[in-house]
């Protein structure tokens, strides 16, 4: 009997009716995943925030690039190059009193870069090399040893070094043409730091994290994370940028292994609603939770296109007397923009379909930033506007 069991088969009414509910079950599921909402990406807290005190520090100092091929300061308008160069010769041992120097090959700079937390004496650091004077470009420099300091006036690191530039420019008496900014350059690992700068990480008791973005939500968000990581309330909540972070007793590692532990919590940020608007550029971003109340809105804009076509009159040939004029064309075109019309936005509708009704009305960015500014000023606009 057990044999004959094992080769039953399913009529094949009831193996139609499954497969068909298999199919609808499918689909089901498919419609559910996009009507549902979905839930926001999460992150990790080393994203979303800075720990008090690991933070770099900018570093600047004043240098010349020589070996420049012609392209250097000149002595009229960059006279502080011709006297740095003095000050250098003099400091080697050349006397150059009296003497006219040329500056074409060399260009007065100023040396920037980041001395990254934690960086040891002996570490290389990544500079970048601007034109201070009127030179043309900085393309085959090299930068003499210049030393960069803090804003306590400290030497923390010498740079020098061959200058890398991106851009380049050319051209003769009739054309000219540049790419990119040559008066601009880098010099990978152009500098070693002399001086490190101390920081007890590992000796701390306590330590504040500062949420990039201030929120009350996800200074929360993050506060319950850490907490339910350790099981106990080793995190506090101050205000909706910084969280206040104690080392629990006989925390094997201290500061450095509690950082460790707790930077790889996933927390979801929270944001609120804002637009963003760059006039210059007509650049809008909306974030997601932007809502706008139940609108009308119409937009038309008036074109007065005037085209000039000048057109020559002379007399006919072989006449006796007449002259050559030219006689204007004038044609004036009136757009008043009556094709367009009234557009209803919604109560609470998404960001896209806000975007789609926007679009809908063919209008362009900057007409779709007065629009939104409008929107705000009415009250319907549920969103903070902020002007870049």
């Amino acid at each position: 009997m057990s044999g004959s069991l094992l080769k039953y088969s399913l009529p094949a009414r009831v193996t139609a009716c499954l497969r068909s509910f298999g199919q609808a079950l499918l689909c089901a599921s498919l419609v559910l995943s996009l009507i549902l909402p979905r839930p926001a990406m999460a992150s990790r807290i080393k994203d979303v925030v800075d720990f008090e005190g690991v933070r770099s520090n900018m570093l600047i100092g004043y240098g010349l690039v020589v070996g420049l091929n012609g392209t250097g300061d000149s002595l009229r308008n960059a006279p502080f190059t011709r006297q740095s160069l003095e000050s250098m010769l003099e400091r080697l041992g050349v006397n150059t009193r009296g003497a006219t120097l040329n500056t074409n090959n060399i260009a007065a700079v100023m040396v920037t870069a980041n001395l990254p937390p934690f960086a040891a004496q002996g570490t290389n650091v990544d500079v970048a090399i601007s034109a201070m004077g009127d030179a043309k470009s900085l393309r085959g420099g090299m930068l003499l040893v210049t030393p960069l300091m803090g804003a306590d006036s400290e030497v923390y690191a010498v740079a020098q070094g061959p200058v890398s530039v991106g851009g380049f420019s050319g051209g003769g008496q009739g054309a000219k043409i540049t790419k990119g900014v040559p008066t601009n350059g880098k010099i990978a690992n152009g500098a070693i730091v002399e001086r490190s700068i101390d920081f007890a990480l590992a000796s701390m008791a306590a330590i504040k994290l500062s949420l990039r973005n201030p929120d009350f939500t996800t200074a929360q968000r993050i506060t319950g994370a850490i907490n339910g990581r350790m099981g106990k309330p080793i995190a506090s909540l101050i205000d909706p940028s910084t969280v206040n972070m104690i080392v629990p007793e006989n925390y094997p590692g201290g500061m450095v292994s509690l950082i460790t532990d707790i930077e790889q919590l996933q927390v979801t940020p929270d944001q609120p609603a804002t637009v963003v608007i760059d006039e210059a550029s007509g650049i809008i971003v909306m974030g997601k939770d932007v809502r706008i109340n139940t609108v009308a809105i119409a937009q038309g804009n008036l074109t007065i296109r005037v085209t000039e076509t000048p057109q020559v009159s002379q007399p006919a040939p072989f006449s006796q007397g007449g002259t050559t004029k030219v006689v204007p064309r004038t044609t004036l075109e009136v757009d008043q923009g009556e094709d367009k019309k009234l557009a209803l936005l919604k109560d609470s509708i998404s960001l896209d379909e806000l975007v789609n009704g926007l679009n809908a009305l063919g209008i362009g960015p900057s007409d779709m930033i007065s629009i939104l500014q409008a929107i705000k000023a009415s009250g319907a606009l549920q969103a903070e506007i902020e002007v870049m």
